[in-house]
């Protein structure tokens, strides 16, 4: 009897081991597809931004700095851009 309880001790763990090792390698590819998904939107926003920024004279010039932010911190990176831009000019 405590034979087959180790047995059954023996495979919980190994499962549980198993479920580990999946949620360890799964986090920075989720982490990789977030950063990449930040990166997509934040300068399509620079973009979009720029183009429609120009007529009423408020740009933001899309360089490595201003590119890392956006990409790194997405829309609220753009948003902190532009008000730090616009504090710049008053």
């Amino acid at each position: 009897m405590a034979a087959f309880l180790d047995e059954y001790l023996f495979y919980i763990l190994i499962g549980l081991a198993v479920l580990l090792a999946i949620r360890i390698f799964t986090l920075p590819i989720k982490f990789f597809f977030r950063l990449l998904w930040n990166t997509f939107v934040g300068f399509l926003l620079l973009l979009l931004f720029n183009m429609l920024g120009g007529l009423i004279g408020l740009t933001i010039g899309i360089n490595a700095v201003t590119a890392l932010i956006a990409g790194v911190l997405g829309i609220p990176g753009v948003i902190l851009m532009l008000l730090v831009k616009w504090l710049y000019l008053q």
